[in-house]
């Protein structure tokens, strides 16, 4: 709610909101808060400068979403795990060294501890058993609490840039994991091949295309061969993102190469004036548009579709078709996805031509072309495939919901690989 200020909840004048934020430069709680009791939902304390929360947090019943990323916190605040109502948390950034497993709400579904210096997490993790998404980049972990092998609902996971010597072998086995990243971590020692480098005196930039969590993507003109190339240009911001950190998505770009159904990269960007690291990419038509919306608070792990989107047999088939043919060639290249999503698909909206985007979630698989973890992007595109199929007018063919649940087997080793997927749905 706009307006919402200090001065307005020690007023009394925000009785009855369901949801406060607040960025005040706090560097204590507002005890007010606490009167919000029977309303209160959604509580943003994001970019203060706190480091503890009151041990009597529990008081707000109806607490759901609690955001305090970008404040001063060593330790996560053990009265979040008395706010029985409470699903999502985020303290990214905030300096966390210590998870008490006591911090962990019962109703736990979606934790983000990104950029932090975390170096063990409880075993009462796993135990939150309504735990879907699990966001954990940029800490300092060797190892993961065993109680997470198996977990019935984990199905995102961000494990980048830690202190991993290798991956534990369960996560290849987990029944609902579609989404995991991995790169940045000891173990990772993925290299882009060789790629052509474009100097930025060669490129004249355009308008924006667009922003992401690791950069800004902007259409250029490129002199190439004395030739004027329309190309994208991305401008990684060089932080930490949910994902991981930029330089691993820049790998993995440069060692997809080029494919039809990737917005893969051309070359490598140099000589930038503020030393901006960069990629040239293939650009799309005006009219392309993203296929889906990200994940809401309330979908958790699950894209937004507009409502109105219907689609004819054919159109899905072949947006299916397209987003599978650029992943398989990713792991033909030793890569995994990591976020195989409809938010990451642009499509021409009519025909059904496709291209798989945002490599930020892509990593290098330990054991080349072939590894197990191959089928967690296979999960990925079977619920893609689901939710093309809800979108369609008309009688689905029973072969095509067989491709479907093959790809979604809670067995990752039932589920086909992505060529064999394409060859059916072909």
């Amino acid at each position: 709610m706009p307006g919402q200020t200090l001065t307005a909840l020690r007023n009394g004048d925000l009785a009855g909101v369901r949801e406060l934020r607040l960025r005040e430069g706090l560097t204590a709680f507002p005890r007010e808060i606490l009167d919000l009791t029977d309303t209160l939902e959604v509580l943003d304390l994001s970019g203060n400068a706190l480091t503890s929360l009151p041990d009597d947090l529990g008081r707000l019943t109806k607490l759901r979403v609690l955001f305090c990323s970008g404040n001063r916190f060593e330790r996560l605040p053990p009265g979040l795990g008395d706010c029985a109502a409470l699903s999502q948390v985020g303290f990214r950034g905030c300096g966390l060294r210590e998870v008490p497993a006591e911090a962990l709400p019962p109703s736990l579904r979606w934790l983000t501890l990104t950029d932090n210096a975390i170096e063990v997490l409880p075993d009462a993790l796993g135990e939150r058993r309504m735990l879907q998404k699990l966001m954990l980049s940029g800490n300092r972990l060797t190892d993961l609490p065993r109680s997470l092998a198996g977990h019935p609902r984990l199905e995102l996971l961000r494990l980048s840039a830690n202190r991993l010597e290798a991956l534990p072998g369960w996560l290849a086995e987990a029944p609902s994991l579609a989404w995991l990243a991995w790169a940045g971590n000891p173990f990772d020692h993925g290299a882009p091949a060789s790629s052509r480098t474009v100097a930025w005196s060669a490129l004249r930039l355009g308008r924006s295309l667009g922003e992401g969590a690791s950069g800004q993507v902007h259409a250029a003109d490129w002199l190439d061969g004395g030739k004027v190339r329309p190309v994208a240009l991305k401008l990684f911001k060089g932080a930490m993102t949910s994902d991981g950190l930029p330089e691993r998505e820049m790998a993995a770009c440069l060692a997809a190469g080029e494919h039809p159904n990737l917005t893969g990269a051309l070359g490598r960007l140099v000589d930038h004036p503020e030393g901006a690291e960069g990629l040239l990419m293939p650009l799309l038509p005006s009219d392309w548009r993203v296929l889906a919306g990200p994940p809401s608070l309330e979908s958790c792990s699950r894209d937004v579709y507009d409502p109105a989107l219907r689609l004819d047999l054919e159109v899905a088939l072949r947006i299916a078709r397209d987003v599978a043919a650029g992943a398989a060639h990713l792991h033909a290249s030793g890569l995994s996805h990591g976020d195989l999503y409809g938010h990451n698909t642009l499509w021409d909206g009519a025909t059904g031509g496709a291209v798989l985007s945002d490599l930020g979630g892509a990593s290098f698989l330990p054991a080349g072309p072939g590894d197990p973890l191959e089928r967690l992007d296979v999960l990925a595109f079977g619920r893609l495939l689901g939710e093309l199929l809800e979108r369609v007018d008309g009688e689905v063919p029973d072969a095509i919901h067989t491709v479907r649940r093959a790809c979604e087997s809670r067995v990752p080793a039932e589920r086909p690989d992505l060529r064999e997927a394409l060859e059916t749905l072909t």
